[in-house]
């Protein structure tokens, strides 16, 4: 095999010695997960057969000559505690990207001799034209295409299938007809995706202020009754050790293009998490059948992602000894040390069906269904049919405005907001633009060795708002606010020129 391999500027050491190297150098530490991988024929343990490939149904790989299955091999990478990760650990797949490394790579055939050429960028395997072997690149290569470990796919296409179906069935009646006459799920594609799985060790320390609700009461009577707040300002810190397990992050450029105009890629991040702890060791196998994309970003390129991601987490996790603070804290300082962490380029399956809505000569959307391949989670964006939805919302907008000179209320101002609220539901529903993996709360993490401090400062009376104002303990670091969110939903529709007129 021709194949061209550069150093990373990563020192690689075995599993065992992990923690010697660590303590001898501060540089980033490489652990090789290939070991014992070889390129070329992967035999069936059976019959010898290379013809390969996964059942979906059993999650075992199967020879389709003898159809004997086996268990695909567990990853040779020593989990260690995490706790006790120290420094900047990553898998040798998850090294940095050689921008000249080969991508044409040409083997020979153990069985016949012949010369077989596979592009990496395109397959992971090839077929010899002679004797019809299969032959696959289990080694890594520093290009991307090969992870350290791979989530088998569980869910069948036919499953798939249902929940797609499903999924668009719910959103028929505002659906762009043209969407509905073409749509069709026999054209879906099951797609291996990269990722990053993180563990961090880290020591975090927040400083700010917090409420506890002392009472609420009412002022007045009718229409000038007014609702108040008396609560406890307190000095608060939080100062603990966490551990993050399995942050998962995509390691592909654009599928990190959340906000993207063009196409719906936040949908893929919302089938988020995977059973990243059930991985297997990476064989090309499991692609057959299956396409895959392979990772174009280093791990330099989404530290900044992972840190903010790992300061949410910290902050959430925070809430577990904010009990007593029940109208919230507002953080005026939050520090995040990592002490260690540990990087491992993954590919996680997914069912994608993609349809692409044309609206004039250049504007083009790319709407995104996907299938968690594992969980069956399902997000999806549907082209909507603007007009149809605009005059329904116009028709909820009249009658709420009836109903507002109607009820003698001093709530009944709430009817004149009907229309707007009618279509930003069904917006939402159909686009879900803001729809997202909730890593603060969906990535296991624990805290321990907390340290407190609650300092009252005064008493605050006849407060307004029911929540403290500037609480952030519940806030995310990347997200948008929710009112550039409705902003944006608003704006970019032709709703809002009855909106301004309005």
């Amino acid at each position: 095999m021709q194949q061209k391999r550069k150093s990373s500027g990563y020192k690689a050491v075995q599993d065992e010695d992990i923690h010697k190297a660590a303590a001898e150098d501060d540089v980033p530490i490489i652990i090789q997960t290939d070991i014992g991988a070889k390129d070329g024929q992967s035999k069936c343990p059976k019959c010898g057969a290379t013809d390969i490939s996964l059942n979906a149904n059993t999650g075992f790989l199967r020879c389709n000559f003898c159809r004997h299955e086996f268990e695909p091999e567990k990853t040779n990478e020593q989990r260690t505690d995490i706790h006790d990760l120290k420094g900047h650990t990553i898998g040798s797949g998850a090294s940095d990207i050689i921008a000249d490394s080969l991508d044409i790579l040409t083997f020979e055939c153990s069985s016949c001799g012949a010369e077989v050429v596979i592009n990496v960028n395109e397959a992971t395997q090839g077929r010899c034209h002679w004797c019809r072997n299969t032959l696959s690149i289990n080694q890594q290569i520093p290009n991307g295409s090969i992870p350290d470990m791979i989530l088998p796919f569980k869910l069948t296409k036919s499953q798939a299938q249902k929940e797609i179906e499903a999924f668009v069935g719910k959103r028929k009646f505002f659906a762009h007809p043209k969407f509905i006459q073409e749509f069709c799920t026999n054209n879906i594609m099951g797609v291996y995706l990269p990722y990053m799985v993180i563990d961090i060790n880290a020591h975090a320390n927040f400083i700010g202020e917090g409420e506890r609700l002392i009472r609420r009461y009412v002022s007045g009577s009718g229409k000038n009754a007014r609702t108040y707040y008396d609560a406890d300002l307190y000095e608060v810190e939080r100062e603990f050790d966490i551990i993050i397990d399995d942050l998962t992050i995509e390691s592909s450029s654009d599928k990190l293009r959340h906000g993207a105009a063009d196409k719906t890629t936040n949908i893929i991040n919302a089938i988020l998490p995977f059973d990243a702890e059930n991985c297997v060791k990476w064989d090309a196998n499991f692609l057959k059948g299956y396409t895959s994309e392979k990772r174009d970003a280093n791990i330099s390129q989404l530290q900044g992602f992972v840190h903010t991601q790992a300061k949410d987490i910290a902050r959430h996790k925070a809430n577990e000894v904010l009990m007593e603070y029940d109208r919230g804290v507002c953080w005026s300082s939050e520090q995040l040390e990592i002490k260690g962490n540990h990087w491992k380029a993954a590919y996680f399956p997914i069912w994608l069906y993609s349809y692409q809505q044309v609206k004039g000569q250049q504007n083009k959307i790319l709407h995104y269904v996907a299938v968690n391949a594992r969980t069956k989670e399902t997000m999806g964006s549907v082209p909507i049919h603007m007009s149809k939805l605009i005059f329904a919302s116009i028709l909820v907008e009249i009658f709420g405005v009836f109903l507002t000179l109607l009820i003698d209320s001093e709530y009944s101002w709430l009817f004149s907001l009907s229309g707007i609220g009618f279509y930003l539901y069904f917006y939402t529903k159909y686009r879900n633009k803001d729809a997202r993996h909730k890593h603060e709360t969906d990535t296991a993490a624990s805290i321990s060795n907390v340290r407190k401090v609650d300092n009252l400062l005064r008493r605050r009376t006849r407060l307004s708002n029911a929540r403290m104002n500037g609480a952030n303990n519940l806030s995310v670091g990347y997200q948008a606010n929710e009112n550039d969110i409705l902003n944006t939903l608003v704006e970019q529709t032709p709703l809002s020129e009855f909106l301004k007129l309005k």
